[in-house]
């Protein structure tokens, strides 16, 4: 989860939304990936996506059984739904997201019996840690809007 916190970071310094994510084999880091659909236009370039995107690459196979991916943020639909294709075997995430995430938070999609596949699911690992750093992203850009009139783009 620290390498997840480490491009979190990354999308941070990119002026993005700072959610990392990282797959990982047998131990071994085999894609890496940080929020940034602004800097892309692109609505689908969630770090979940983009680490996933990579792992694909690096084994030459979209389908990823064997894998665990890391995330710094509760997957939402969108990406819950690309781990699903990608038959993540195990996600583990930090920060709950009470608005989007669809791990237990708005609503539990892995345990949905009717979807074909199920994977193992752990959130709170380095929850306070991931979601102190969204704090303050958010509160940086929330005094930034008000004293200097800048558009919203989160």
């Amino acid at each position: 989860m620290r390498l997840a916190i480490e491009q979190a970071l990354l999308a941070q310094d990119a002026d993005e939304v700072p959610v990392g994510a990282v797959v990982v084999q047998n131990q071994i880091v085999i894609g890496c990936g940080f929020n940034h659909p602004i800097q892309s236009n692109d609505p689908t370039a969630h770090a979940e996506i983009m680490a996933i995107r990579a792992a694909g690459n690096t084994l030459g196979n979209y389908r990823l059984s064997e894998c665990v991916l890391y995330v710094t943020l509760e997957p939402c639909v969108m990406c819950i739904g690309a781990i699903f294709h990608a038959r993540i075997k195990r996600l583990v995430y930090a920060a709950a997201d009470p608005k989007t995430g669809v791990c237990g938070s708005i609503l539990n999609l892995p345990t949905e019996s009717k979807l074909n596949h199920h994977l193992q699911v752990t959130g709170g690992v380095l929850a306070l840690e991931a979601s102190a750093l969204l704090k303050s992203f958010f509160a940086q850009r929330r005094v930034m809007s008000k004293c200097c009139h800048h558009e919203n783009k989160y």
